[in-house]
């Protein structure tokens, strides 16, 4: 393979014509290779400054450019020195396929663009592929949120608090500099290191409410699933036919999205659908994360397999990646890579929830049966909302990963259930799925499941967990609630034990459920009240967790 020294980056810029505000300069660094070329060009769009350039987790433009390719990074319209007014994803589709096609004309280029870049810049190449620009021959989206109500603002009806305001303040305070207005500026940026939810009402803080009253979290709040906000901001992907290498991370939030657009490309296109999924949160990728490390092994492949990707379908070079198995899974406890011909579907196993009505008061009461016990039972959650259960990592909480909970889940109103010391190792992959059969006594309830492994010293080690808000109904009892997890995909040795820790809260991931029913958005803490929640378990009411569950020799 040739490499090439890399030229000065040169600042190039792309002028639009917007009937609503006018002529817009969008700004891009350019990298080139010293040489004659052509080249194809590798392009990214993204929202924080281009001279980061998404080097958090991507190796500096400047080292793609070496392997020969023009490297653009473009600011979007209205954030870095591009510009018009930024509008959460508003504007993505037009300027991404304007900008493939100014990408496409530039001095030494072949015509053949790709794309790549994690989070908003990975919504920017579906946006971009959703109009179908000529040029754009394959896209490489990482922790893509692809449906934004369902994938990245909220999960089974929960708001993700944290990660969510923590984002529209790092947004907002960029829109304040650009306004070069400094103390509004100060104030978002101590609020976004320091989220403000202590207030009245905490899902709208006041000081996003008085310093960025055009953020996009007041939109999450205020408009409901499905509507017409929702799908504008959701590329429509159903008649795009591309080569696509889908990156995820078992501890990032948007990887329900990576799975949705992945099983989407699969179905309905004929061309290599590519999925790798680290043992990662959404920064970084590398082999350490909360509590673990996962060795060598973790340390990202992603700047080297794009290489080989985009050499593969932009310079139609034989790199040997078409003829490998598309889907590489890091299994966290054997912490090594292991392949699959498509995303594993292994059937599911069911354990089942059972104890003496002590499980939220002795770690040893709940147990994790194969078999749903004879005798029936019930175990109670009583959440109060003024000392809430906390997150602690997972894909959801900052920081994010794997961590040790034992203190947590030494809390009365949280309910733990766990197997015996298993006597062969157990290798977890896919999506589990809790089944609960539940008595509440308020119009609006959360549940927080987490599995964790249980080792030799009793540490207790969160692996996956799910988050959902439901509705009370009149026959809840009788129709057990369904709540899927995080995906994941990990193995568990002999002598370990598996935990499934059950909780009415998990803040401030999420919001506190106020048990009111109202929304989120309207609700004050004056009026939260207590909530007292019925697990049942046993032969009548069979609930547990279903897992796409191995067991090795």
């Amino acid at each position: 393979m040739n490499t090439y020294s890399v030229l000065p980056k040169r600042k190039m810029t792309l002028t639009l014509a917007d009937q609503e505000q006018g002529a817009i300069a969008l700004d891009a660094d350019v990298y080139y290779p010293d040489g004659d070329g052509p080249f194809p060009v590798l392009l990214m769009r993204q929202p924080y400054g281009r001279a980061i350039a998404s080097t958090v987790v991507y190796a500096h433009p400047s080292w793609y450019a070496s392997h020969g390719y023009i490297v653009a990074i473009q600011d979007v319209r209205g954030r870095g020195t591009s510009g018009g007014e930024f509008d959460l994803f508003r504007h993505e589709a037009d300027d991404g396929y304007a900008t493939v096609l100014w990408a496409a004309d530039l001095p030494q280029s072949n015509g053949q663009v790709g794309m790549y870049g994690f989070s908003y810049q990975g919504m920017t190449q579906l946006f971009a592929a959703a109009k179908r620009p000529a040029p754009l021959k394959t896209v490489a989206p990482a922790m893509v949120g692809y449906d934004l109500y369902h994938d990245w603002a909220y999960e089974n009806g929960a708001l993700l608090l944290q990660a969510g305001l923590g984002w529209a303040f790092q947004l907002a305070a960029e829109t304040a500099r650009r306004q070069g207005d400094r103390s509004a500026y100060q104030a978002l940026y101590n609020a976004g290191h320091t989220l403000p939810l202590t207030g009245a009402m905490p899902a709208r803080p006041q000081v996003l409410q008085e310093l960025a009253p055009d953020s996009f979290f007041h939109d999450w709040l205020e408009h409901p699933p499905g509507d017409v906000y929702w799908r504008s901001r959701t590329p429509d992907l159903s008649t795009v036919d591309l080569p696509m290498l889908h990156i995820g991370g078992w501890f990032d939030p948007y990887l329900r999205g990576d799975l949705r657009l992945y099983q989407q490309m699969v179905r309905q296109t004929t061309t290599p659908q590519h999925l790798w999924i680290g043992p990662w949160g959404h920064i970084p990728w590398s082999r350490r994360l909360g509590a673990l490390d996962f060795g060598l092994e973790a340390e990202s492949p992603i700047d080297r397999l794009q290489i080989r990707w985009f050499d593969q379908v932009l310079q139609e070079r034989d790199t040997g990646l078409l003829a490998e198995p598309p889907v590489h899974l890091f299994v966290i406890g054997d912490n090594q890579w292991q392949a699959f011909e498509r995303w594993p579907e292994v059937p599911p196993t069911s354990l089942f929830l059972s104890s003496t009505g002590l499980a939220g008061m002795h770690q040893d009461d709940g147990c994790l049966t194969t078999e749903p016990n004879a005798a029936v039972g019930q175990d109670v959650i009583v959440h109060d909302p003024w000392r809430p259960v906390p997150s602690l990592g997972g894909h959801s909480g900052l920081p994010p990963g794997p961590f040790e909970r034992c203190a947590i889940d030494g809390r009365s109103d949280v309910l733990t259930y766990t197997t015996e010391l298993l006597t062969q190792p157990w290798t977890v992959i896919g999506i589990p799925v809790l089944q609960l059969y539940v008595e509440v006594d308020a119009p609006s309830f959360d549940l927080s499941a987490v599995l964790s492994q249980v080792d030799t010293a009793d540490r207790v080690i969160s692996l996956t967990q799910g988050y959902g808000r439901f509705e009370q109904t009149d026959k809840q009892r009788d129709q057990p609630l369904r709540l899927p997890l995080h995906p994941t995909s990990f193995t568990l040795p002999v002598g370990h034990r598996l935990r499934l820790s059950l909780a009415a809260s998990g803040f401030p991931a999420y919001p506190v459920n106020s048990g009111t029913g109202q929304p989120v958005g309207d609700v004050a803490q004056i009026d939260y009240r207590i909530v007292t929640l019925r697990v049942c378990h046993g032969r009548d009411w069979p609930s547990g967790v279903s897992l796409g569950l191995r067991y090795a020799a």
